[in-house]
C-alpha cells in the first residue's frame, strides 16, 4: 500500500501542467513569471511543484511550498484558483 501512496504524492516540475495552462490561458504559460503571496519567491510556473493526483492538480512554491495554484475540472471546465499568487505575469512575446 505504500508504494501506491508514494505514487500518489509524486512531485513533478511545473512543465507537467503545460497543456493544461494552454487549455486554461491560451497561450503558453510555463515561462510566466510569479510571485508568491506567503513568501515573496520570485520564480517561473515551470519552477514550481505540481501534485497532479490531488484532490485536483495543486501547484506549490519551490520555496516555502505553500499552495499558488489550484486547478479542478468538472464536467469539462476548469476551474482555477490562483489566490496563491501575488502577482502572475506572462513572459514577453518572443520575436
Amino acid at each position: 500500500m505504500e508504494a501506491a501512496s508514494n505514487r500518489a504524492m509524486a512531485t513533478l516540475a511545473g512543465n507537467a501542467i503545460a497543456g493544461m495552462l494552454l487549455d486554461v490561458f491560451g497561450i503558453e504559460m510555463t515561462d510566466a513569471k510569479c510571485v508568491c503571496a506567503t513568501c515573496d519567491a520570485q520564480f517561473h510556473i515551470a519552477e514550481t511543484e505540481v501534485y497532479l493526483r490531488a484532490p485536483g492538480t495543486v501547484v506549490r512554491c519551490h520555496r516555502c511550498r505553500a499552495t499558488v495554484m489550484v486547478f479542478v475540472t468538472v464536467r469539462d471546465v476548469t476551474c482555477v484558483d490562483l489566490g496563491g499568487l501575488a502577482a502572475l505575469e506572462r513572459a514577453a512575446e518572443r520575436r
